[in-house]
């Protein structure tokens, strides 16, 4: 939703800027925020109007594994106070593509028909490391659909070696 996104993006650059020497770290409990941001029972509790801030704010940081930190716990405040909890998902990802580009990375999903072995994965993320032309940073998803190979996902960029896609090139090759 572009919406989001462009609510979205002054608070990630704001917040890359305040968390530059702990990107990493701010990264985790971002993540951890827009994952509890992203339960549609959590926005239908905060769009309450009978349910203030604080509540809002108690009920989200109770349902984090850990506790956040100080720069965290104000960040969520200010999110909550201006009624923005629905960008937070969107605020993660664009606080990770500034992160990445100021690390010279990418992140890059993997779908594979099958569970990839650690042995597999890091030979795998060698090979798209050459042929991307920069770091990776990879995650993994398991899609029985493709029946074989991978389909890897950069950015805007798609490498697609499944079997699925080969069977698909070939009948659009008989079929033409």
């Amino acid at each position: 939703m572009a919406e989001l996104a462009t609510i979205a993006r002054p608070y990630a650059e704001a917040l890359f800027e305040a968390s530059r020497g702990d990107l990493p770290g701010t990264q985790h409990w971002l993540d951890a925020l827009a994952a509890a941001a992203d339960e549609p029972q959590l926005l239908q509790f905060a769009a309450n109007p009978k349910v203030n801030a604080a509540q809002v704010f108690q009920v989200v940081t109770s349902v984090l594994d850990k506790p956040l930190p100080d720069r965290g716990a104000n960040f969520l405040r200010t999110v909550v106070e201006n009624d923005r909890l629905a960008a937070l998902p969107s605020v993660a990802k664009q606080f990770r593509e500034l992160a990445n580009e100021q690390g010279g990375r990418s992140d890059a999903v993997i779908y594979s028909a099958f569970p990839i072995s650690d042995a597999d994965l890091a030979a795998l993320k060698a090979v798209l490391e050459k042929r991307f032309g920069r770091a990776l940073e990879t995650s993994v998803h398991i899609d029985p659909e493709l029946i074989g190979g991978v389909r890897v996902v950069v950015g805007d960029e798609v490498l697609d070696t499944s079997v699925k896609a080969r069977l698909q090139q070939m009948k659009s090759a008989l079929t033409a």
